[in-house]
Formats: structure tokens, C-alpha cells, sequence
């Protein structure tokens, strides 16, 4: 039959099918691919020495085996097959227990097994009747290419690579095979593959990277394309898990997550009171001030709050070690290690440049999951933003608010501001935008006397008080006073002295 849209085109039986998607199972990919790999079609993997090609693809085979009973035939071109086995038990993978079972068949073409071979005569006949011949013998639908330009090195022409990497694709997508291939690249930006062919072959290209990012290792994934079908754009961080790898496709999360309206205590009921009534429960707070204003007695009140409640309280600290904050939470009548003790309370004190932004998160996330607190503490933020860029930091936050969002976890905060008195920034990475609550700490000089100014600027959701409070650190932690009278521009930083008296208006707006 003659399609009439199509005129000398053959009308199909059958409707035409969308793409359909295989998980991998790698944490992070399959939502920055919108499901995972394009079923019964090629996915391309490419990258240099040291990107985790061999990770990315085995790890897509151990999950396709343990997750979604799969049955999986595994070629590789460079490692022995004994070797390739050792390497991947250290990451928790025993692949042999599959071969045994015989739902995994492994086909060792390293150089070392197939011998010497002819450049004029290579093709890939020969392998594709062996992989066919694994494919039958042990009913897979999931087939995988370990460091194929191995393989092409020897391949005589550029055509002769396209011709049979189209035969190979071809042939397993009719025999219902979902494929993926590894190969290198030789630098991370520029020509896609080794041989500028292998990416038009295939139905998928993804791109992975380690990029050397002022003096630190940064890997990133990007989905270069995908046949038929829609994906994230961009680069997105990853690392290495407790289970492989991770990905952190961050703008991948979408603003979804419920809201609170119940509030909880800060730990002082004069703050609670300024901020008007307290803090929700799905909050993000933000304390910035200037060293010495008292940044980490809120954050421990706020702990204390939590843990008096029966709260589970999360504490990340990367300023203090676990031995200092005991000491100064005990000069404020604060028992940390009982609470410690009695499961309510968990502290994490690490240097911030012992590990990269992605590891970090990763740390984190893998905390909130196993200790699943409602209060989370992380002093500071201005310490983790000596890790790397502004633009990775800012990326890391984004992150953790997605992480505390979806666990209705009330977040505290602390960054110390660029300068004793205050400036025009909260933070010097402009993160603000992203909290839902900011309190604000800072000296106040009158005449020769040195004071200190709180004040909440930023609350989402309620009123709160909008004037500046003295407020006094004590045996007893902070004491909130009366608000200042005849001083203006202290949130600014452009204090001045004002004569109250002689501007009615000025009375007004200082009135609490």
C-alpha cells in the first residue's frame, strides 16, 4: 500500500512507536536522561583516561543484572576478562556469581587473546558472530562494549568503521538488544570521539568528563544527544558513591515539594517573637554576620531546640572540630554528648577542602538518609566556599536546598559577611534568593562603645519585625533587647547617627 502523505513510500502495518527508555540504575543519570538509555539502540559513552567510561558501563551492567533481572553479554577489547572481574569486586560487584547462573556471558577480545591481526582484513564479522552466539546462549537483551576503539585502531578505513558499527547496531536492535559502547577520546572538549564516526552511528552520545578545576578534579556528564527524544542539557558534576557513581543532575529538580505551615522554635523566644512567631518547619535560614556576632550559639540554641524536642538534629561543621563545639555549647548549658548519646542529635565536623562540592553532597544526602533528622545545622557556609568556584558552590547549594526540601527538614545556615560592618551582599556568593529566611547580625559603634544589631530581613510566608535589636551573648546565650534609637544604615553598613527627635517620620519607623 502507498502512503498518500508519502507518495512512494510503503504504508506500515504497524504504528510507529515512540522511544521507549531502560533504566541504568546509576543514581542521577536516569533522571538527566529523562528514563535511561533508548531501548533496543546504541548509547555511545566517550571520554578520556580516567573519566570513568569502564565505571559508567559496568555499573550499567551490574544494575541491569541485580535490579531488572536483565540477562547481559559484556565484550572487552582491552582487560582480560579475569582482570576485568577483579576490578569491579572492589566496588561490591561480583559478576562471576552471574556467569555461573548463566545470565551473564563475558567475551574476551583483548589484544592478548585474539593475537596479531591483519589491518587490511579487520572487520567485525567475526566478533558479531560471536557476540550473536552470546547473545543466544544466554537470552540477553542488554549487550555491552568495554573500550571499543581498541577494536577500531586497526580498522582500515574510516568507512569500513561506519559500515560496520551500523551492521552491529542493526543487527542486535533486531535481535531486541539494548547496546552500549565505551570509547575514548583524547581531549575533554573538542572532537567527540577518537575517530569523529562513532557518534553519528549511534542513537545516544554520552559525554564523560575530568576536567582539572583550579587545582581540583571536577567529572561532569553531558548527554550530547538522544534520537527521538528529549534530555537535559549541560554539564552536571558527578562522584563516586557508596553504590558507583552518582550523578547530580541539579537543575533537574523541580519545585514540587510540599509546604509547611507549621511553625517551629528557633531555640529563643525572643527571636521567635521577631520573626514572627518562629520559623516553618520547611524553612531555610540564613544567619549572616560578621566573626564574633554569635553565628554558632544560634546555630547550637537552634540544635538545642531540636534535641529538647525529641527532634533528630543533623550538625555539619566545618569551622569547629566535634571537641570545640562540646566546649562552647557547655559554657551555654548545652549537653551535646548526651543528646548524642540519646540518638537525637548526630555531628559531622570536616574539613571543607578534604573533599570536593560533589562529595560533600553526596556525604549529605547520604547522612540525612540514615539518620532522617527534621533540623539541620551547617556552620558555615562561608567555609565551603573556599572549595571551589562561586558558580560550583552555587550549584552545591542549590543542591542541599533541594535535599532539605524534600525532606521537610527546617535548614539552618550560617556565612560570615564580607566585612565587619556589613555590606550591599548577604554573601559574597549571592545565595540569598534561595533561602526563605534571613537573620542578620552586626556591630553597631556609638560614641566608643561597640554593640550589637539583630534583625530579620528576609521571611517568607509572615510578617515579622522589621526593626534592628540590640542583643546581648551571655552565660545564658543571646538576650534581645530594645531596638536601636538614632542610628540608621546598620543592615547596610552605612551606620550614621541620626537625631530622632527632629524627624517625626524617623520615630515612627524605628518603633518596634
Amino acid at each position: 500500500m502507498v502512503s498518500s502523505k508519502y507518495p512512494g513510500t510503503s504504508r506500515s502495518e504497524n504504528p510507529i512507536k515512540p522511544v521507549t527508555r531502560i533504566a541504568t540504575g546509576i543514581q542521577g543519570f536516569d533522571e538527566l536522561s529523562y528514563g535511561g538509555l533508548p531501548e533496543h539502540r546504541t548509547t555511545l559513552v566517550v571520554g578520556t583516561s580516567g573519566s570513568c567510561k569502564t565505571i559508567f558501563t559496568l555499573q550499567c551492567v551490574w544494575n541491569r543484572l541485580t535490579k531488572f533481572n536483565s540477562n547481559v553479554v559484556l565484550i572487552s577489547f582491552e582487560q582480560k576478562t579475569e582482570m576485568l572481574l577483579r576490578d569491579v569486586v572492589n566496588l561490591g560487584w561480583d559478576l562471576t556469581k552471574y556467569i555461573d547462573e548463566g545470565r551473564l556471558f563475558v567475551v574476551d577480545a583483548s589484544p592478548t587473546r585474539i593475537g596479531p591481526v591483519d589491518d587490511l582484513h579487520v572487520d567485525l564479522g567475526g566478533l558479531l558472530a560471536q557476540v550473536s552466539h552470546a547473545v543466544d546462549e544466554v537470552d540477553a537483551d542488554f549487550v555491552a562494549f568495554d573500550a571499543m576503539g581498541t577494536l577500531l585502531m586497526q580498522m582500515p578505513s574510516d568507512q569500513d568503521i561506519r559500515s560496520d558499527l551500523n551492521r552491529m547496531s542493526e543487527h542486535l536492535a533486531a535481535r531486541g538488544c539494548t547496546t552500549i559502547i565505551n570509547s575514548e577520546r583524547l581531549h575533554e572538549y573538542g572532537l567527540i570521539s577518537r575517530y569523529g564516526i562513532e557518534e553519528f552511528v549511534a542513537d545516544a552520545v554520552v559525554i564523560l568528563r575530568n576536567v582539572l578545576d583550579e587545582e581540583r578534579v571536577r567529572r561532569t556528564v553531558q548527554i550530547l544527544k538522544l534520537r527521538g527524544d528529549d534530555h537535559l542539557k549541560g554539564e552536571f558534576p558527578f562522584t563516586f558513591g557508596d553504590d558507583g557513581l552518582v550523578m547530580l543532575p541539579l537543575i533537574a529538580n523541580t519545585l514540587t515539594h510540599s509546604s509547611s505551615v507549621d511553625r517551629i522554635t528557633s531555640g529563643s523566644k525572643d527571636i521567635d517573637k521577631i520573626a514572627g512567631g518562629g520559623f516553618f518547619q520547611d524553612s531555610i535560614i540564613l544567619i549572616s554576620g560578621a566573626t564574633g556576632t554569635g553565628k554558632t550559639l544560634l546555630s547550637s540554641t537552634f540544635a538545642a531546640a531540636g534535641c529538647l524536642a525529641g527532634e533528630r538534629t543533623l550538625f555539619l561543621a566545618y569551622e569547629e572540630s566535634l571537641p570545640q563545639l562540646q566546649r562552647n555549647a557547655e559554657g551555654w548549658g548545652m549537653d551535646l554528648n548526651s543528646w548524642e548519646a540519646a540518638g537525637v542529635l548526630k555531628v559531622i565536623a570536616t574539613y571543607p577542602e578534604a573533599l570536593a562540592f560533589e562529595d560533600h553532597l553526596v556525604g549529605i544526602r547520604r547522612a540525612i538518609e540514615e539518620f532522617k533528622p527534621k533540623r539541620l545545622v551547617v556552620d558555615s557556609l562561608s567555609a565551603l566556599e573556599r572549595v571551589g568556584t562561586l558558580k560550583v558552590f552555587r550549584e552545591f547549594v542549590i543542591g542541599l536546598s533541594t535535599l532539605v526540601k524534600q525532606g521537610n527538614i527546617c535548614t539552618l545556615l550560617t556565612s560570615t559577611s564580607p566585612s565587619l560592618s556589613g555590606g550591599e551582599s548577604i554573601t559574597e556568593a549571592h545565595i540569598s534568593t534561595l533561602t526563605d529566611a534571613i537573620v542578620v547580625l552586626r556591630y553597631v559603634e556609638t560614641g566608643s562603645r561597640l554593640r550589637r544589631g539583630i534583625g530579620v530581613i528576609k521571611m517568607r510566608g509572615s510578617a515579622h519585625d522589621k526593626t534592628v535589636h540590640e542583643y546581648n551573648i551571655g552565660s545564658k546565650g543571646i538576650e534581645i533587647m530594645e531596638p536601636f534609637q538614632g542610628v540608621n544604615g546598620i543592615i547596610l553598613g552605612l551606620q550614621q547617627s541620626v537625631d530622632i527627635t527632629e524627624d517625626a517620620d524617623l520615630q515612627e519607623v524605628f518603633q518596634p
